[in-house]
Formats: C-alpha cells, structure tokens, sequence
C-alpha cells in the first residue's frame, strides 16, 4: 500500500464513522459512467475498461451493505447502447452476463431485470432470467440490473401494459381517461412495488440523467462525481451518502 492509498483509507474511515445512518438512502440508482475514457487514459481497450467497471459492481454492494442501502439500481446497458456496432456491443453484452452471473452466484443479493427484454439477445435474456428466479428467495440488497433500458422506454412500457391490462377487463377508453392517475401508471413500471430512488449517482463527471429512471426520480437527488466508473472508491461513495444526508428533502413543499 503506498502513501496515497493509506491517507484515503484513513479518510475514508473519518467519513464513516461520522455518517448518520439513520439518513442513508434507502435506494440508490447509479450510473456507470466513463469504463472507455478510463481505459483509453490507462492505455487499455474498451473491453478492459467495461471488465473493470463490472467488477467494480460487488465492492459497490458491499459498501452498500455495509451502510444500510436496501435497493441498488445499476444502469449497465441503455437502449441508445444497443446501437453500437456489433464489434462493440457483442463483448460488452458478455461482460454483462458474466457481471450478472457473479452477482447471482455471490448468494447475497437478489437480483431484478429493468428493461425491455424483447430488444436483448437471447443468450442475454436467459442470463437475466435464470439470474432473477436463482436468487428470488434472497433476503440480502435488491440489485436492479438496467440492461437494455431507456426511461422513455420505460414510461412507454407502462402505459401499453396498463391499457392491456383495462383492455382485457372490457374498460373502455372513456372510462379510462376517468380513472388513470399517477399510481395506475407506476403500478406498470419495470420498478413497480419498489420505493422510488432516493440518490442519483453518476460518474464521470457528466452532469445529465440520459434518461435514468425518468419517472421514478422526480423527487431523487443527484450526485455527479468527477471520477470515472472503475475509479470510483469508497471514499467517493461515503462522499454522496455525506452529501445527501446534508440535503434537506423538501418533495416540492
């Protein structure tokens, strides 16, 4: 350990042991940005800097566990994502399963798809799936794996399921339009029956949602943190929990 990494950890450790947990987010979503740019500084390729941040995943949950955190949303794959060229977006999606794998077999966490699965590959669609029913029974942190996701997508999501679901009922539009409110509609969302994020992380130092969680994060608070997603230490983390308890949460009042 060098001079560098003891101060941290030595700072890390004051940060803590002043942290209210009583005022720790119950839920917090992240955005895992800036894998290329810290592997492109590292002199690394794209596949090592997205391998880095996968790995980076379970020392976020273990800090998470640690503080009290109960949900953990993880934007891992936008639907903008699946876009890319094949060359690119092939070994990032086998990062993600091997990610998702690991977060399954650790038995700690259990672990829930947000996205649409339609718009995955197969191979990736049976990872989260087996994922999700191997650890439906675990007690520890809910880990929301975003892959595949778009906030548009989303909101779009819940409103065909939810004229589906009045459709095969026999509603009628009218009586529709006379009934839908905001909670008929969070009813349908990828999230649905979760508390709603209470913190916004995104690395990187980009300072946009991109469209995370566009409806469940009317009321969230944001973090931006200048350092890129592999980067990221637990100093970092303890910084937004600091920052967020400072805040005083008005909900529009």
């Amino acid at each position: 350990m060098n001079l560098r990494d003891l101060v941290y950890g030595l700072y890390a450790r004051r940060v803590e042991g002043r942290l209210d947990h009583d005022q720790v987010p119950k839920h917090i979503g992240v955005i895992l940005d800036g894998n290329r740019r810290w592997a492109k500084a590292a002199g690394g390729t794209p596949e090592q800097g997205h391998k880095a941040g996968a790995d980076k995943i379970r020392e976020l949950l273990g800090w998470c566990s640690e503080t009290d955190v109960e949900v953990v949303t993880l934007w891992m794959l936008s639907t903008d994502n699946l876009n890319r060229p094949e060359e690119q977006l092939v070994p990032l999606l086998s990062i993600i399963e091997d990610a998702v794998r690991a977060l399954a077999s650790d038995g700690r966490w259990r672990v829930h798809h947000v996205g649409t699965m339609d718009l995955l590959p197969a191979r990736t669609q049976s990872v989260l799936k087996e994922a999700e029913q191997s650890t439906h029974d675990n007690t520890g942190i809910l880990v929301n794996v975003a892959v595949g996701y778009g906030g548009r997508q989303e909101i779009a999501d819940a409103v065909r399921s939810l004229l589906l679901e009045h459709a095969e009922k026999g509603t009628s539009f009218e009586e529709l339009a006379e009934i839908v409110d905001v909670e008929h509609i969070s009813e349908h969302l990828y999230t649905r029956g979760q508390p709603d994020p209470d913190l916004v992380i995104r690395t990187s130092g980009e300072q946009r949602l991109s469209g995370f969680m566009l409806w469940q994060s009317a009321h969230s608070e944001y973090y931006f943190c200048e350092v890129h997603w592999p980067a990221f230490r637990k100093v970092d983390f303890l910084r937004a929990l600091r920052d967020y308890a400072a805040r005083h949460r008005r909900f529009g009042s």
